[in-house]
């Protein structure tokens, strides 16, 4: 079967570097070979420095960015516990959902989506819930493009004794992500997004109140595959214990990838990110368009486009694809048929990119009556990354 060669530009994955899709061409070890047991000392390095944390629990959970959020959740909570868990999107529906099947308790707080959790609204939940266990986040909601401050919000929970919960998935390696500083205590991530590498696994980190809390429970973690007290003993230094066969080709291409971005530079890599989301947003401006999330807040790597009014946004999207070989995503939820989401993740997040897009869209919306210049879009972004 044929497979065609896409521009990623929707919600994920992104396209991978070359280097990384060759990196999973290695020859197969096995998962306790003391070859790839050096390995997994390098990925565990690199992903500390991506996440700027000190956490030695901080490793690649063997799955996709929800395993990761299972993980988390299913490790920290006990049946009855009270959790909290802002709401913004598709994915804090999901984190609520995934830890009231874990037996808790859950008091969302809710915004608008497209707009962010306020602190203010988690300190008044933290006051209503007698005894939180912990405050779960989305820092980057996909579905919606906004991106939530958390450094007060992790002083908030600090304070009220409850662990934070941080769902990075969109944001690690495109945005500022400070475990330590902000004071998470369990966080998780997906490949397939700004680390620009093939989806399958999910960096998770845990920190000592978060291990603290493992250790104390009750009654044993719901999941066997994702109990951290037996990934510890495969995951951790020293005389590894088996526990399931580790995707070996997965962690080759993560390490590239970490490698990769690591070369270029945390600051670097999120300067770059912020720099072609403003020449896309400069270039949407001027074909009339504009990114409706929040003011302020919204994400340089996923930017939630607003379709004009009269236009059939899937059949734009169709015509992205099978014209244009670019992918962009659909909206989710109550924003299904009123966004386009627009990736300008890792590899994909270049100025060349933003301008064939400019063209390819500013073309279709012209040709659907929309009285539009996309010579003067690409034109608009190229100056604004100029400018920069």
């Amino acid at each position: 079967m044929s497979i065609p060669s896409r521009l990623l530009m929707g919600p994920g994955p992104s396209n991978a570097p070359p280097s990384v899709l060759t990196a999973m061409s290695r020859p197969l070890v096995g998962h306790l070979d003391p070859a790839f047991v050096a390995l997994m000392e390098d990925i565990k390095a690199m992903l500390r420095q991506v996440f700027l944390t000190s956490n030695e629990m901080t490793f690649p959970v063997s799955g996709t960015g929800s395993a990761g959020m299972e993980f988390c959740l299913v490790n920290l909570i006990e049946p009855g516990d009270e959790v909290i868990v802002g709401v913004n999107g598709v994915f804090g529906q999901r984190m609520a959902e995934v830890a009231s099947r874990c037996g808790a308790k859950v008091t969302t707080v809710e915004a608008t989506w497209g707009s962010i959790i306020e602190p203010d609204a988690i300190a008044a939940a933290l006051k209503q819930v007698a005894r939180p266990k912990l405050v779960a986040i989305v820092h980057a909601e996909t579905s919606t493009g906004a991106l939530t401050p958390v450094e007060e919000i992790g002083r908030l929970t600090r304070d009220s004794g409850a662990l934070l919960v941080l769902d990075t998935v969109t944001s690690l390696g495109g945005c500022a992500v400070r475990l330590d500083d902000w004071l998470v205590d369990a966080a998780y991530s997906g490949t397939q997004k700004c680390l620009s590498c093939p989806p399958g696994l999910s960096p998770v980190s845990f920190g000592p109140r978060a291990m603290e809390a493992v250790r104390a429970r009750r009654h044993r973690v719901q999941s066997w595959y994702l109990d951290v007290s037996l990934l510890a003993n495969y995951w951790a230094e020293g005389q590894r214990v088996y526990h399931h066969t580790a995707p070996i080709s997965m962690n080759y291409a993560l390490h590239e990838a970490l490698r990769l971005l690591l070369e270029e530079g945390l600051e670097q890599r999120w300067a770059r990110h912020e720099r072609n989301h403003n020449a896309l947003r400069a270039g949407l401006t001027a074909l009339g368009l504009e990114i409706v999330s929040q003011r302020g807040h919204q994400l340089w790597q996923l930017n939630a486009v607003g379709v004009p009014q009269g236009v059939d946004e899937a059949a734009v999207r169709g015509r992205l694809l099978q014209e244009f070989n670019i992918e962009v995503g659909a909206g989710l939820g109550p924003m299904k048929g009123k966004i386009w989401r627009v990736g300008l993740m890792g590899h994909t997040s270049t100025l060349e990119n933003v301008c064939v897009l400019l063209m390819a869209l500013g073309r279709i919306l012209r040709e659907a009556g929309q009285s539009v210049d996309e010579r003067a879009a690409a034109a608009a972004a190229k100056a604004s990354a100029a400018g920069s």
